[in-house]
């Protein structure tokens, strides 16, 4: 699952070569959604009521829909491994959301002290791109983007945590990935955008982000999270990272030298310290929705 999912921010990019972000968003996870859907039924899997079936999609509209949209928007302006750099915050926005909520536990101070770790990482990371470029460049840009990403990612995960639907995992998957891919069909065929370059090279990226991307990698995560231990599928998040780093790299020669190296082991450490130290239902949620 883990490397799986840390290819896919490099075939995004590759995607983007050919498809404008509402379509690539539009038709990966409309085709990835039915092919989950269809496989579902076929091996007679439970489906669940119609008011199940709204809420998976509505989660898939806040997971996916907006979290990958965002993502995929962010990658127009930055390389793919700060793409999933970023992401790898989002245990603070877990946080965070939690101690808002009714009754929620209120931000300790090691918890802050965590959360600053990993924000001087960002900073490190961040900064001297902006000094040099200033406003006309794409690091705020990208940031700013991938932030709305991860707190609808977050969002949508703790609301899915509070609604049962009544199906099993694979079939909520398949529900969440058709409804990110249906909230885009309106604005895919009415809003201005590029046209599609329908080249070899687009297709197979579309391809790999449907299979193993999305029907391999999203599933996959799902059925996990119902299965094995939080701890143990929490670690995916970083692996993520080093394989996008890696791959983006060697594809696209992406910087990733001294100070994304530094950059990384600080928002590692920073969100580590965040889990280690977040009252424990909290903690729990965090790792859960750590990417």
């Amino acid at each position: 699952m883990s490397f799986f999912w840390g290819t896919t921010y490099l075939g995004i990019r590759v995607a983007l070569e050919s498809y404008p972000p509402l379509l690539l968003v539009c038709f990966r996870f409309c085709l990835s959604g039915a092919a989950m859907l269809a496989l579902c039924l076929a091996f007679r899997q439970k489906m669940p009521a119609w008011r199940g079936a709204l809420w998976s999609m509505a989660h898939g509209m806040l997971i996916l829909g907006v979290g990958n949209m965002a993502l995929t928007s962010a990658e127009l302006y930055v390389p793919s491994s700060f793409a999933a750099l970023i992401i790898a915050m989002s245990p603070f926005w877990l946080v965070g959301l939690e101690s808002l909520m009714p009754a929620g536990e209120p931000l300790r101070k090691s918890t802050l002290v965590g959360m600053g770790i990993g924000l001087a990482g960002v900073a490190l990371l961040m900064v001297p791109g902006m000094v040099a470029h200033g406003l006309a460049g794409g690091e705020w840009k990208g940031f700013l983007i991938l932030q709305v990403g991860i707190f609808s990612w977050t969002f949508g995960s703790v609301v899915q945590k509070r609604h049962e639907t009544g199906a099993p995992p694979l079939v909520n998957a398949a529900f969440q990935q058709l409804g990110a891919g249906l909230m885009y069909v309106a604005p895919a065929l009415f809003w201005p955008q590029p046209a599609v370059v329908w080249d070899a090279k687009g297709l197979l990226a579309m391809g790999y982000l449907v299979v193993f991307g999305s029907i391999v990698g999203y599933s996959s995560y799902i059925y996990a999270l119902s299965h094995m231990p939080v701890s143990l599928v929490s670690i995916y998040p970083y692996l993520n990272v080093v394989v996008a780093a890696v791959l983006g790299w060697a594809a696209y020669r992406e910087p990733f030298g001294a100070k994304q190296a530094a950059s990384m082991l600080m928002i590692f450490l920073g969100v580590a310290v965040v889990k280690r130290f977040s009252p424990k239902p909290a903690a729990r949620e965090a790792e859960a929705a750590a990417g």
